[in-house]
């Protein structure tokens, strides 16, 4: 016990304490997960969040000190999305033939993922910032941040909802595909890619790598579409108004 106490404050005074924790939580995770045969509720990324958002309030450790050592992960974000790109060339012969229905998919699917939050949140009569931070909740985090600082909102908070928005549709994608009868994993990849980019292709790499693929493909595509057209849509607003 003794050692134990040694450890922690060791790591606890280090940005060793967040690579620590991170890595200890989603393995156990990971873990519990593939043990209960990777149900949706179980899903290691959902209770990673949970686990350390749990330790950091029973610790008392500040995020900022968290996340010192948690960047050494977050860096590795990009790579990540990158690797992605790996079983999309595999398909490259078939996205060829479909690249125009994709397209439009992506383009449907992304404005009602946005434009459904936006005016929820419109109706419930939240702020302006807010409802800018809401807009880009289907792409990724990181991209997300950007968008809503352009668009006029908090990254903080886009952040925050992007995740969230991940989450759910990694939980709650396979439930309501098997309800609407939606069986082919290339159709039920690429709309949890739109709705819950990268979370959500995670969740699909583990169902079927069909659905990993139109999911890294979708989320790839919300990226590039909400990046282009969220700002230009806010200045066509903008000079209309004018």
């Amino acid at each position: 016990m003794q050692n134990f106490v040694e450890l922690w404050v060791y790591l606890s005074a280090t940005p060793l304490f967040g690579l620590t924790a991170t890595l200890a939580v989603y393995v156990a995770a990971q873990g519990a997960s593939q043990a209960l045969g990777h149900p949706p509720l179980a899903n290691p990324v959902l209770w990673t969040v949970l686990g350390l958002a749990g330790l950091l309030a029973a610790t008392g450790t500040p995020y900022p000190t968290y996340f010192s050592g948690a960047q050494f992960i977050h860096f590795l974000l990009g790579p990540a999305v990158v690797a992605l790109a790996w079983p999309l060339w595999q398909r490259r012969a078939e996205l060829r033939q479909r690249w125009r229905a994709l397209l439009l998919a992506a383009l449907a699917g992304g404005s009602a993922a946005a434009g459904s939050a936006v005016l929820a949140g419109w109706a419930l009569g939240l702020p302006a910032p807010v409802l800018a931070s809401l807009a880009p909740k289907s792409v990724t985090a990181p991209v997300a941040m950007g968008i809503a600082q352009q668009l006029g909102g908090v990254p903080a908070l886009a952040a925050v909802f992007a995740v969230l928005t991940g989450l759910v549709g990694a939980v709650l994608a396979k439930p309501l595909f098997d309800l609407l009868r939606i069986r082919a994993p290339e159709v039920r990849g690429f709309a949890i890619g739109t709705a819950s980019h990268g979370i959500g292709a995670a969740r699909a790499m583990q169902v079927h790598p069909a659905a990993g693929a139109y999911a890294a493909l979708a989320l790839g595509l919300q990226v590039l579409l909400a990046a282009l057209l969220m700002p230009a849509a806010l200045g066509l607003m903008s000079t209309a108004r004018g």
